[in-house]
């Protein structure tokens, strides 16, 4: 059984714009709870990036990175992730190798395959771009090349990339990645935080099909957990109404802003709603700090994972704040209050 001290802790940050907010707010708010992260010891903070979407201002995905690595000293930083099918894979490798060269040794380049958005905004991010199922190792591959060392006589060069290594992370809810993660000997980061159906299984075929690589010797998985931490489990509780509600406008097509907390809001909702909110949070952790600790271990020993990555929305950003002190103490992070 892997102690959770063991296991490393990281936040992956959409960035969310609440209700009555405003974008330069939700950036402050980002930036407030980076250094705050990097306070309790956490290891990394990731930005995901989403389009065209009233509640998320991470679509800027590498200059929130810049600006974030900017506001920190410890932490790496990273994309979690940027979506391949959007970018022209010179023009990642030139600006998170900007980045590798402004933030030495602490930049981290997670991928995704889906495009994050719809399919009107993936044409105009990359027009007239048919994408298929090979592109996306064809442009893991690419990366890969374009961020080593530069080769006698090659032409396309990554100016500033060539030379970085920058670290490459594969990110996926399906089996998909995990398997090309395994054959390039690369790490996984399996996005349960809002799709954990298959994560048992891609993390079991990540781990058995893993080849060793220039950049890793073993395999290494990241999983994602929701988590809402306070005092008491009832507040816990009452704070994730905030992350239920938004579970519910995207499983409803209904995507907004990040509402304000509702005393039970579970309650009120139809046996078939809270299903699908429960089936969709299967891998979250809410409470106080044993509740934590408890769910934590759970994940721990159905996993084995090397690092948790929290998302962890509430609506208050000190409280949010306060949420990540409740996670260090429950990881052992930092002595309990």
């Amino acid at each position: 059984m892997k102690s959770l001290k063991d296991i490393r802790l990281s936040l992956l940050d959409l960035v969310a714009v609440r209700e009555g907010g405003t974008v330069a707010d939700a950036l402050s708010i980002a930036r407030q709870t980076a250094q705050h992260a990097e306070r309790l010891g956490f290891q990394r903070y990731w930005l995901a990036e989403h389009h065209n979407m009233s509640g998320i201002a991470s679509s800027a995905t590498a200059v929130l990175v810049g600006h974030i690595a900017g506001a920190t000293s410890t932490l790496r930083v990273g994309s979690g992730g940027v979506m391949l099918p959007n970018h022209a894979p010179l023009v990642v490798a030139e600006a998170f190798g900007t980045l590798a060269e402004l933030y030495p040794g602490r930049i981290d380049l997670g991928l995704g395959r889906a495009p994050g958005t719809d399919p009107m905004t993936m044409r105009a991010l990359r027009r007239d771009r048919h994408e298929s199922e090979d592109d996306f190792p064809r442009d893991v591959a690419e990366l890969q090349r374009l961020l080593a060392p530069e080769q006698p006589g090659q032409k396309l060069v990554a100016m500033p990339g060539a030379g970085t290594n920058v670290p490459i992370w594969l990110l996926g809810s399906s089996l998909f990645s995990a398997q090309l993660a395994a054959e390039r000997g690369l790490p996984y980061a399996f996005a349960s935080h809002f799709a954990p159906r298959f994560l048992l299984q891609a993390i079991d075929m990540y781990r058995h099909n893993f080849k060793p690589s220039a950049q890793l010797d073993k395999p290494y998985v990241i999983v994602g957990v929701p988590f809402i931490g306070a005092p008491t489990d009832a507040e816990a509780q009452y704070l994730a109404s905030s992350t239920y509600q938004r579970v519910l406008g995207i499983l409803t097509g209904k995507r907004g802003q990040l509402p304000a907390p509702v005393e039970g809001f579970m309650e009120r909702i139809d046996p078939q709603a809270k299903a699908a909110i429960a089936d969709f949070l299967a891998c979250a952790v809410v409470g106080g700090v044993e509740t934590a600790q408890a769910g934590f271990q759970q994940l721990a020993d159905a996993t084995n994972a090397d690092e948790f990555m929290l998302v962890s929305d509430v609506f208050d950003s000190a409280l949010r704040l306060r949420s990540l002190d409740i996670a260090a103490q429950a990881m052992g992070l930092t002595a309990p209050t």
